[in-house]
């Protein structure tokens, strides 16, 4: 099959969930023996190219800053990658069976519906998360939600999450939606070593992640377990919060907030961790919960109406869910994590290995391999 993969970001020249996703499915379909075409934006030097073998890598647009200093998506980069992907699609689009896109930044899935009008490739999207329209305003104002109606664009669909398929259908889906419940392609999984009393964030600081509620909720913590420590790693727009939030409860000797840091500190820290801590209020999907159970680490995560990650945490079996991002409460879930000792961290581990197939990539990428096959047979 002719298979062209529409996404503005590739791995490694920027790093994210979806880029990895990407990367991996193109190279499985490569090796495959699909021809594959990865639209994109240059993310590189001017006149170098980005190494992904057997796949056609095609700039439709120059790399630009992608986030506000605020860790929104700038609306231009997107808006200029829609009209590269316009632009391509219209003139290659009859070489394709398959146009496989992500749903947001949504200008290049309007894009590929708009030259499907000229062509008859098959449109498949992935769907990380499906916004309400009330997070559609607040995100880029009341014509920003109305465009974030892409969902009504007859497609293939794929979600990450039983949350937001649910969500998908529930806006108006033509079409089906199928749910790839695995992006993990890390080590097997390893039994757990001994906890050492330390709170562990990973990820990028932005309003959503809400990394600064772990400053208070480990200080209300360390009141019944005064050992207690943290470890909030990552970057981005809220870090000074974390800071002076470290300092303003006097933390600097308990809590460190270093930045990101290199592939094998973290998963050392992780490994050594009382627990992973996700406060988000937001996630497509929470690949960091796996990440930590596979080393029999638990993680507390908290109840949210957009937070799919709490699928992948069952209270007292690999973690706990904290009913809100308020202090006592997330304090409450790892203290008992911390009440619940080794026994925790063996049950976590046992969750893994029930679980480890379906939450693999390779999983996933089966999947997505028999939705091209039957597409391909029903066109």
């Amino acid at each position: 099959m002719n298979i062209c993969l529409v996404y503005d970001l590739l791995y490694p020249h920027t790093i994210g969930g979806a880029e990895r996703w990407y990367r991996s499915l193109a190279e499985r379909l490569a090796a495959d023996g699909h021809r594959v075409t990865y639209l994109t934006l240059r993310h590189w030097p001017e006149g170098g190219s980005a190494e992904l073998p057997g796949v056609e890598v095609v700039p439709v647009g120059p790399g630009l800053a992608s986030y506000t200093s605020s860790g929104r998506r700038r609306i231009w980069p997107p808006l200029r990658f829609g009209l590269g992907v316009l632009r391509h699609l219209n003139r290659e689009g009859a070489r394709y069976d398959v146009v496989h896109a992500a749903s947001f930044p949504y200008f290049s899935l309007l894009a590929a519906a708009r030259a499907r009008r000229r062509h008859a490739f098959r449109i498949v999207v992935d769907w990380f998360e499906v916004w309400s329209a009330e997070y559609w305003r607040e995100y880029l104002g009341p014509v920003g939600g109305r465009i974030g109606l892409a969902i009504r664009v007859p497609h293939q669909a794929f979600c990450f999450s039983r949350l937001f398929a649910r969500r998908l259908q529930e806006q108006g889906l033509r079409g089906n939606v199928t749910v790839l419940e695995g992006i993990y392609a890390g080590p097997p999984g390893a039994p757990p070593e001994p906890a050492e009393p330390v709170v562990v964030f990973a990820g990028r600081h932005i309003p959503e992640k809400q990394a600064s509620a772990l400053v208070p909720a480990i200080a209300e913590a360390r009141s019944r377990v005064p050992e207690l420590r943290g470890a909030i790693l990552g970057d981005g727009p809220m870090r000074p919060e974390v800071v002076r939030l470290i300092e303003e409860h006097d933390l600097e000797d308990a809590i460190e907030a270093p930045g990101f840091v290199p592939e094998d500190r973290l998963r050392d820290t992780v490994r050594r961790g009382l627990c992973l801590a996700l406060p988000s209020r937001r996630e497509g999907y929470g690949l960091v919960v796996v990440e930590a159970a596979a080393l029999g680490v638990p993680s507390v995560v908290v109840r949210a109406p957009d937070n799919a990650a709490t699928e992948l945490v069952e209270e007292g079996v690999n973690g706990a869910v904290a009913d809100s991002a308020e202090p006592a409460e997330l304090a409450a879930a790892i203290l008992r994590v911390h009440a619940a000792g080794p026994a925790l961290r063996e049950s976590t581990a046992a969750w893994y290995e029930r679980n480890a197939d379906r939450l693999s990539l390779e999983h996933s990428l089966e999947t997505v391999l028999g939705v091209y096959a039957r597409s391909q047979a029903e066109g």
